[in-house]
């Protein structure tokens, strides 16, 4: 059984004791939080399809830990100009454990 959930406006398809990293929650360190805005479920074969979010359908989980994700280097150039630009930034993550599918 597995779901694809949105999550801050990004889909993830989570299954039941699946790990996910989804942007930073506001919830603390082993808390359960719950998402009601499933798109899809499937049920061995059974697939529910919402239109644009399955009505009931929820999917609750736990936050193991917030974390940064790994450095990602923003390089700018233009060519003949001597312009060069170099920015970069980590992520602030959460690390979430999916704990229970409904629909």
């Amino acid at each position: 059984m597995y779901a694809i959930v949105s999550i801050g406006g990004q889909q993830f398809k989570v299954e039941k004791d699946r790990k996910v990293y989804v942007n930073r929650l506001n919830a603390e360190e082993g808390a359960s939080v719950e998402f009601d805005q499933v798109l899809m479920v499937d049920n061995d074969g059974d697939v529910k399809i919402g239109a644009p979010v399955l009505e009931g359908a929820k999917v609750t989980a736990k936050v193991l830990a917030h974390l940064k994700g790994e450095k990602v280097i923003v390089f700018k150039k233009k060519r003949r100009k001597g312009y060069r630009k170099k920015n970069g930034h980590r992520q602030y993550l959460s690390q979430i454990q999916i704990e229970n599918i409904e629909g």
